[in-house]
This record gives C-alpha cells, sequence and structure tokens, in this order.
C-alpha cells in the first residue's frame, strides 16, 4: 500500500514562492504517474500538475503555467512542486496523488492520496 506525506505549505505573500514535496513509501511507484491537486476554500479539489513515471510527460492546469514546476526524483520517492508568483488564489490545501499509468486530470483516476498540506497566500 503506497502512502504519501506532503510538505513545504506555509504562509506566504502575493508574488511569493514556496516548494511543496511529497514522500511515497510502503509501495513501488514503478509506473506510476506523480501529481498535485488542490482544494481552495469552499470548491471541489482540482488538478494541479502531473509528471509521468519517466518525467516525459508533464502536464499543468492553465493557470499555474509558467509558474509552477513538478519533478520527481525516482531514487528517493519523491515529487516536488516550485511555486512561483503566488497569488492569494492559489491559497488552498495542496494533496499528492499517485495513479498506475500516465497522467490523468481527473481526482477519480487516482488510487492513492496524502493528506495534504496547507498553503495560505495573503498579505
Amino acid at each position: 500500500q503506497v502512502q504519501l506525506v506532503e510538505s513545504g505549505g506555509g504562509l506566504v505573500r502575493p508574488g511569493g514562492s514556496l516548494r511543496l514535496s511529497c514522500a511515497a513509501s510502503g509501495g513501488t511507484l514503478t509506473w506510476h504517474t506523480l501529481a498535485w491537486f488542490r482544494q481552495a476554500p469552499g470548491k471541489e479539489r482540482a488538478f494541479v500538475a502531473a509528471i509521468s513515471w519517466n518525467g516525459h510527460t508533464v502536464e499543468y492546469t492553465d493557470p499555474v503555467k509558467g509558474r509552477f514546476t513538478i519533478s520527481r526524483n525516482n531514487i528517493k520517492n519523491t515529487i516536488d512542486l516550485q511555486m512561483n508568483s503566488l497569488s492569494p488564489e492559489d491559497t488552498a490545501l495542496y494533496y499528492c496523488a499517485a495513479r498506475k499509468g500516465l497522467p490523468a486530470r481527473l481526482e477519480y483516476e487516482y488510487n492513492y492520496w496524502g493528506q495534504g498540506t496547507q498553503v495560505a497566500v495573503s498579505e
């Protein structure tokens, strides 16, 4: 059973940066896509970014393109999300997720989830 644990959330001012990390344990992630989703207050959980097993396929939701970068380390079984130029609209609980196969954007397509790490962007 794969377990995912996120870290790196916090409070940051608009225009600032944060780097989220997710550590996976308890199972092999071979052929697994790793992804980030987020849930803003009062909204449904939404796709942010995903990266395939070999890193060759990367997808981002439009609002974060050019600002966020997803990366993974298959030796350490970790993924990171570098977030730059943050705005209050990025405030959300950020979740790490995993699925076997190519990147997908729908929540139900992911089998494993972390507990989330909170990101707040405010003056």
